[in-house]
């Protein structure tokens, strides 16, 4: 059976690092190091086999840490508001 895509879709993500830890609730989280892609996770080994998948199986690119991380996907939200609102005035032109 084939290996999945990345979840992402975006080869650079490839080249970021992901955090794994977890939050104030004690469930997993995996995100990478820019906020762009991540995750809640039933287990530490999903979040972890997650990451690798994202990271294209570089394990150095996978840091656990020690302290309390929360999932913060605003960043992405933001990325993706100013990408359609560039392509709304392009159309408008």
């Amino acid at each position: 059976m084939p290996e999945p895509e990345p979840l992402s879709g975006d080869p650079a993500s490839r080249s970021s690092r992901f955090l794994i830890g977890k939050d104030s609730r004690g469930r997993w989280v995996a995100q990478d190091e820019r906020g762009l892609c991540g995750g809640l996770f039933v287990n530490r080994a999903e979040a972890i086999r997650f990451a690798m998948r994202e990271t294209g199986r570089r394990p150095q690119a996978v840091i656990l840490v020690p302290d309390v991380i929360e999932l913060d996907m605003t960043r992405s939200a933001k990325v993706e508001f100013h990408q359609t609102n560039r392509s709304a005035q392009r159309r408008a032109a």
